[in-house]
């Protein structure tokens, strides 16, 4: 997978070795591809009209909670001020076991994926080209694309 998953991954090995001798905590407050929803910053490139809906991290959180994170936060500001931005987090210990391998390799990909496909369903051409690469890779990963309508098509779809 990606260096999001191995960095992780080095270091749950590391401790699994004896060369880390203690657990470590991996965390993400909310500088994220999903762990935002702001119209004025994060969620401003999803042009669909759905930037205001605050659903992105509150779904993140939730999918990371599944997926076995540690401790999971679902919070309000985020440095755009109280009310103008939902934020989620996570932390997960990593403790040499594959168990926590595991959950960090299912967390950190959901983590990236929840938020690039939420933008691609936003018609972000640069997240449709993101999300369908990277189902070439993870044959696992199945997303929705969006179906794209042009603007005659509209027209005479509500003119009948």
């Amino acid at each position: 997978r990606h260096a999001r998953n191995r960095i992780p991954l080095a270091f749950n090995e590391a401790i699994k070795s004896g060369r880390i001798k203690c657990p470590v905590v991996l965390s993400r407050d909310h500088h994220d591809v999903s762990g935002t929803d702001s119209p004025f910053r994060e969620t401003a490139n999803i042009t669909d009209g759905s930037m205001f809906c605050a659903d992105m991290a509150t779904q993140n959180a939730i999918g990371l909670g599944f997926r076995g994170g540690t401790y999971i936060a679902l919070h309000n500001g985020g440095g755009t001020g109280w009310g103008n931005a939902t934020n989620g987090g996570f932390g997960l210990v990593l403790d040499g076991s594959e168990e926590a391998a595991h959950r960090a390799s299912q967390m950190l990909f959901w983590d990236v994926y929840n938020g690039v496909s939420r933008r691609s369903w936003g018609r972000n051409a640069c997240a449709e080209f993101a999300v369908a690469r990277a189902m070439e890779t993870e044959k696992r990963l199945n997303v929705t694309m969006p179906n794209h309508v042009t603007d005659d098509v509209l027209n005479s779809a509500f003119q009948n």
